[in-house]
């Protein structure tokens, strides 16, 4: 039962976002498509409680990449890249920062995360013209399956699956399956995977304490 409620929850929502559909699609045909998913974004984050869970995912089913099954987008959070994707029963909590990025499912992103793409979006190189006029890099980044993002991280690199990501950590590079890494920068503490002394993980060799008795 309650299954079925959700699903006409669901399809309540989205006929009821259809007009936010249009005129994003008009104002994309105009002013071009990511501002003006941005703009939208930023709108929807501030409704409250449960219906706005369910419009925003209304409206990131209609016009972003793809939004799945029982993806949940918290109060505040907001999207700079309608190329982003989110898997089933992922989860995003309040006012998190996220752009071009592809969330597996049943991750978990806690509040005040912001999931950036790379480190090199303004060039530096050049010092006869300011920063903001200089070309970046925008990467596209990945945080795979039943990863969980703690507080207040930041995000600039693909992050696998199985992983955590510790509260305030700063991920400049990537990060394999299975591990566990915390830190300004973030750095690897040990994997998730039960063995007794060393695990490899994606080429690497991680000390990981014994789980057996």
């Amino acid at each position: 039962m309650k299954t079925l409620l959700k699903r006409i929850v669901s399809l309540i929502c989205g006929v009821v976002i259809l007009p936010a559909t249009l005129l994003f699609r008009l104002q994309t045909a105009v002013g071009g498509r990511d501002s003006a998913f941005a703009g939208w974004t930023q709108l929807l984050s501030l409704l409250p409680g449960t219906p706005g869970v369910y419009l925003r995912h209304a409206f990131l089913r209609q016009n972003s990449a793809g939004c799945l099954d029982d993806a949940c987008v918290s109060f505040g959070t907001i999207f700079s890249h309608p190329d982003v994707k989110l898997g089933r029963h992922a989860y995003v909590g309040n006012f998190c920062s996220v752009g071009n990025v592809t969330i597996g499912d049943d991750v978990l992103i806690a509040s005040h995360v912001s999931v950036m793409n790379g480190t090199r979006q303004h060039g530096t190189e050049r010092l006869d013209i300011p920063m903001r006029e200089q070309p970046g890099e925008y990467p596209a980044v990945s945080i795979g399956n039943d990863t969980w993002i703690g507080e207040r991280a930041t995000i600039a690199a693909n992050v696998g699956a199985h992983c955590i990501i510790g509260a305030g950590a700063l991920v400049l590079t990537d990060i394999p399956d299975y591990s566990i890494a915390v830190g300004v920068p973030a750095k690897i503490i040990r994997s998730r995977l039960p063995f007794d002394s060393v695990s490899k993980v994606s080429g690497m060799e991680l000390e990981v304490p014994c789980t057996r008795r």
